[in-house]
């Protein structure tokens, strides 16, 4: 549901990639897309990186939304790669780059891009907990749009990667974000690109914020590009994420 008076948020830009193995990534994708629409007059990108175009995903989401098809025929999402290219293609002070299946109170991202805005290099918008909600809690939520489900049950939950989780979303001023190096393009696929990204933020001593209160995983099946990798494809990633913590 759209609530009355939108937050502005004119100097951020949110990222969001998409690719589609389920329906309920799909539906997953469209509801984030809304969310973040109803609650803030900001600037939302998506762009879906598939094999083919089928016209579903742009006729769902709102129009003020920035969509955009990127013709992909690798079957491995290479996340990494098509982030880099949406930072640079954005012109706003700060950038949040969200997970399609995660959404989190909305005065948490206020407040994150507030400490943005008084010198943060970067934030996540929660604190401890990355909590998935289950299927049954997902199906619920979807169905009333109502954040206060989430709430009242997060006990209900499962952790997501604790104890200190740093995956689903985060927000950062884009310059400090092109002066760590963006994302590690050699992590090709889902993986532990995340951990290595924060680690390599801390050694190069850049200021690093969380707020608090939870952020949401609405659960849905994993395929190829969010399933736990090939070991070959473990392996190197493992490599790339020990030279980021060796580092000084």
């Amino acid at each position: 549901m759209e609530i009355q008076h939108k937050i502005p948020l004119h100097d951020v830009a949110f990222l969001l990639i998409a690719r589609f193995d389920t329906i309920v990534r799909l539906e997953n994708t469209v509801h984030v897309a809304r969310y973040l629409n109803d609650n803030f007059e900001t600037n939302i990108h998506l762009w879906e990186c598939d094999s083919f175009y089928n016209g579903f995903l742009g006729k769902l989401l709102p129009s003020n939304v920035h969509y955009a098809f990127r013709e992909d025929h690798d079957p491995i999402l290479h996340r990494t790669r098509y982030i880099n290219q949406m930072i640079r293609s954005v012109e706003v002070p700060y950038v949040s780059v969200w997970d399609v299946d995660v959404v989190a109170q909305p005065s948490q991202i206020v407040k994150a891009v507030e400490l943005l805005r008084q010198g943060t290099d970067f934030v996540y918008p929660y604190e401890k907990y990355f909590l998935d909600t289950s299927a049954v809690l997902r199906r619920e939520y979807l169905k009333h749009g109502d954040l206060k489900v989430l709430q009242d049950y997060w006990r209900f939950m499962t952790e997501m990667y604790p104890p200190n989780p740093v995956g689903g979303a985060f927000l950062a001023n884009r310059e400090s974000y092109i002066r760590s190096g963006l994302e590690n393009e050699n992590f090709y696929g889902w993986g532990i690109e995340d951990g290595e990204r924060f680690a390599r933020w801390k050694n190069m001593g850049f200021t690093i914020e969380r707020i608090e209160g939870p952020i949401f995983h609405l659960s849905h099946p994993r395929g190829i590009n969010s399933a736990i990798p090939h070991p070959v494809f473990s392996v190197a990633k493992h490599r790339e994420y020990l030279k980021s913590i060796r580092k000084k």
